[in-house]
């Protein structure tokens, strides 16, 4: 049995996404920039993409931006509302469990003169909405906070977030990395306040390379990408047509049934973790309850190092991260697990399970299995 459980990093692209890019790649071509038929045709692709997203945000389709995926959203987020709006203060404020696509361009701009505020979070990787409401000055231009934690799973207050920062500073913009988020909640970024939101494709069954930045009306934003023109300055280069159409038709797939889909990936964690109860050497990280994502979980081992153990599973037809897969290649330990204080011998013992509405029960049960078998066995020899 093959059971790939690391979604979180990356998702099977859908039969249908892979079907409308096969569909653009041989028939419809065209560059969108082009003023005959088959250009055209490539921008009546983009168009169609846009109004899908749009709808399961509830936004309007001025307020959209294609990019590259989730690393460049956040980038032209942060820097260029940074630049944009620096007459008004040079202070930003996030938090210590970023994704690296928002702690970088952020440890960029101290470079450049900002200050940032990184708030803490708690055992469970939440961050206080009062050291939150006690950082925010008249100074302050940028709040920009993860929806959901790519390691962990946690679930930010979000709302409650955006409400303190428009009565502290309602000249604050207030940025959310939904990369984890978008798929698995239903997300209506105006009703909540969110100024910008960042997604990515291949996180809800599209491909690689395709990803979005909703900026509401009237925000100031520089780009980062000079050329063409496209999209109305913000961001020029070419449009990447396929992936922009195959993200689009896996928008919509995401929220077709979407109850049942969240419901399902609940399901699977919650016999994912009565399957751990009573396992000595089992620690999940986080909170376990419906507060949290429904397809993150993160898994410290006693005595077992996540890479011995990630690749014990591989042997098994069974895929897992080692932690955040933008980091994987990296020796520094997670900057996630420190800022919870999970114990210095766990920091390279986690693996971090994730599912997607593709998996089933059956394959729980199996990597339960799998697990209960090996992490006994690898700590005899680890213990001797």
């Amino acid at each position: 049995m093959e059971v790939y459980f690391d979604n979180a990093a990356t998702t099977r692209c859908s039969d249908g996404a892979r079907e409308i890019m096969m569909e653009v790649l041989s028939e419809h071509y065209g560059n969108p920039s082009s003023l005959h038929l088959k250009g055209m045709e490539g921008e009546n692709y983009i168009k169609e993409a846009r109004a899908r997203i749009c709808r399961t945000l509830k936004i309007n389709e001025s307020e959209l931006i294609f990019t590259s995926g989730g690393t460049e959203s956040n980038n032209l987020a942060i820097i260029g509302a940074a630049m944009a709006n620096e007459r008004g203060g040079k202070h930003l404020i996030t938090t210590k469990v970023e994704h690296p696509a928002v702690a970088a361009p952020m440890k960029y701009l101290e470079e450049q003169g900002f200050s940032v505020t990184w708030l803490d979070v708690d055992s469970e990787g939440v961050f206080s909405l009062k050291q939150l409401e006690e950082a925010i000055t008249p100074e302050t231009i940028l709040v920009s906070l993860m929806y959901v934690n790519n390691e962990i799973g946690a679930e930010e207050p979000i709302e409650e977030a955006a409400k303190i920062v428009k009565e502290r500073n309602s000249g604050a913009l207030l940025h959310v990395d939904a990369i984890q988020a978008y798929g698995k909640y239903i997300i209506h970024p105006k009703r909540i306040g969110i100024d910008m939101m960042s997604a990515s494709s291949h996180k809800i069954h599209g491909p690689k390379g395709a990803g979005f930045l909703y900026v509401r009306e009237k925000t100031k934003l520089k780009p980062v990408i000079y050329g063409g023109g496209q999209q109305k300055g913000m961001r020029s280069g070419t449009e990447n047509v396929p992936g922009i159409a195959g993200m689009g038709q896996a928008a919509a797939e995401a929220y077709e049934n979407f109850s049942e889909k969240q419901e399902h990936m609940y399901r699977l964690k919650d016999a994912f973790l009565k399957g751990l109860e009573g396992e000595p050497w089992a620690h999940v990280n986080g909170k376990t309850g419906r507060d949290s994502a429904p397809h993150i979980v993160s898994l410290s081992v006693d005595d077992v190092r996540s890479e011995v153990l990630l690749h014990a599973l591989e042997e098994r037809g069974i895929y897992v991260s080692a932690g955040s897969a933008c980091a994987s290649n990296k020796p520094a330990p997670s900057s996630t697990l420190q800022a919870i204080h999970v114990k210095k011998q766990y920091l390279e013992s986690t693996i971090r399970i994730s599912f997607c509405p593709e998996n089933t029960l059956e394959e729980v049960d199996y990597c339960l299995c799998a697990l209960k078998e090996l992490v006994p066995r690898f700590q005899k020899y680890t213990r001797h």
